[in-house]
């Protein structure tokens, strides 16, 4: 189990993989899937259930926490620039079987986050045509089960897609990405800038309201804002998405510390203006199960010709998210094969370089998992996993250090203010897997499990440790 991997394996490995990316293409992964979904669904969900107003506060208090893990994710990125981030880094650093747990987790993470953004992207589609008098059945519209639905078309379609295109090639992702993330930051600061005309100042009266329990966990108060963090958290997981693109960057010593860093401060500068906004138009009590909150500001602010223009470019904007997660989970699960602990045949890559085994497979995951969980169910499950990645993260901090320079490059990035931040890094991430509702814990424990077994089962019999 403690059995690590010699990370010139690694090296060799994924030498067979194209660099292509720069410092812009991995700035644009990364602002592309931490501003994803998200923003335009996620702050008046949280303001609603239970923050108020204050859902700016949650926003930047998850930021921190974020930030401090960028700071440990960027060093052992530039330190080794190998797919599948967590899992490969722990495995080098810790061990087998540790690096599968926590490779296991996040891919939990791209699987639901693929889901989770395939059915924010048809909310806000199906939003948009409505007044078009264009409406899909409701067995088209919702997961099976939910409100009569029997399958999401729109978001199996959306992430079929985007399977398709990065099938195709990390080079020609990139720039239909760079364009679709430029696009999306012009959408948020035109709903910003027109949304702040509008801005009502009794909205903001009491900012953060009383405490009281709800069914839904607390509301109001610290404990309210501290609620909001946990469901908040996982709109800034994106930088782990860039970091498992290592493999395939351009100078990844400094494209990748840029790229991470760089990603997270515009996206925490966009959410913390985007929910100032939506709570200063709207009443927040009004966001209460809509997953389109943009859209209703912007028409209750008497906006409606400038909603249609943000949301459209919001749902072309939301391919991106699903472009870095499809990335990065597909990354992932060739890393797995590519050490025998799935099948092989994941690892393979084709006569171009592309690991397009991988890609078709989280595809078809992804779906699957999309037309069995409607949306409410999924954002709390994708912060689980990659806060148990997070942790493993911060503290492989410690032993890389001894190493760094030794049998693993000296990076030109590290962390600052050794060792206390990587320290604050790993009591920030628990602390925000504390405040995870019950049913989010309860499926990481459940997911765990199985890795623990498909580990036991399959992976220690086949990985290619065992050959040495």
């Amino acid at each position: 189990m403690n059995r690590k991997e010699d990370p010139r394996v690694y090296e060799n490995k994924d030498g067979h993989l194209v660099r292509s990316l720069k410092v812009k293409d991995i700035l644009a992964l990364g602002v592309g899937t931490i501003v994803s979904a998200s923003i335009f669904t996620l702050p008046g969900e949280v303001a609603a259930m239970h923050t108020g107003p204050a859902v700016a506060i949650s926003f930047i208090l998850a930021a921190i926490a974020a930030g401090l893990v960028a700071f440990a994710y960027a060093e052992m990125a530039a330190a080794m620039p190998f797919a599948g981030s967590a899992y490969s880094w722990i495995n080098v650093i810790f061990g087998e079987f540790w690096g599968w747990v926590a490779g296991w987790a996040l891919l939990a993470e791209y699987f639901i986050a693929l889901a989770f953004v395939g059915s924010g992207l048809s909310a806000n589609l199906r939003a948009l045509i409505a007044p078009a008098g264009l409406k899909l059945p409701a067995s088209l519209s919702n997961a099976f089960g939910t409100d009569g639905g029997v399958v999401d078309l729109i978001s199996i379609l959306s992430i079929a897609i985007v399977g398709i295109l990065i099938s195709i090639g990390v080079s020609k992702v990139a720039r239909v990405e760079n364009a679709l993330v430029v696009l999306k930051v012009f959408a948020i600061l035109l709903f910003v800038v027109v949304g702040a005309t509008a801005i009502n100042k009794v909205n903001f009266v009491p900012f953060i309201p009383k405490y009281h329990p709800t069914p839904n966990g607390a509301f109001g108060g610290w404990q309210g804002i501290y609620a909001g963090v946990a469901m908040i958290f996982l709109s800034y997981i994106g930088f782990d998405s860039v970091a498992a693109n290592s493999a395939e960057a351009i100078n990844p010593q400094k494209t990748m510390p840029r790229g991470i860093i760089g990603s997270l401060i515009v996206a925490v500068v966009l959410f913390v203006s985007v929910s100032l906004v939506l709570v200063g138009v709207v009443p927040y009590t009004k966001f209460a199960g809509n997953a389109e909150p943009v859209g209703l500001a912007l028409r209750y602010a008497g906006h409606p010709a400038v909603a249609v223009v943000v949301q459209t470019i919001a749902v072309l904007g939301m391919f991106t998210a699903l472009i870095g997660m499809g990335m990065a989970g597909s990354r992932l699960i060739y890393s797995f094969g590519r050490d025998g602990m799935l099948p092989k045949w994941l690892g393979k890559i084709d006569k171009s370089h592309r690991p397009n085994n991988a890609v078709f497979t989280i595809t078809t995951i992804a779906i699957i998992i999309g037309a069995i969980f409607p949306f409410s169910a999924l954002s709390q499950l994708i912060s689980a996993g990659t806060l148990i990645a997070f942790m493993f993260v911060s503290l492989a901090i410690f032993p890389l250090r001894k190493r760094e320079g030794v049998d693993i490059e000296d990076p030109s990035f590290k962390m600052p203010l050794y060792p206390v931040l990587p320290l604050l890094a790993f009591l920030a991430s628990l602390t925000v897997f504390l405040g995870l509702d019950k049913q989010a814990k309860l499926y990481a424990g459940i997911w765990f499990i199985l890795g623990v077994l498909i580990y036991l089962f399959y992976g220690v019999r086949h990985s290619n440790l065992n050959d040495k």
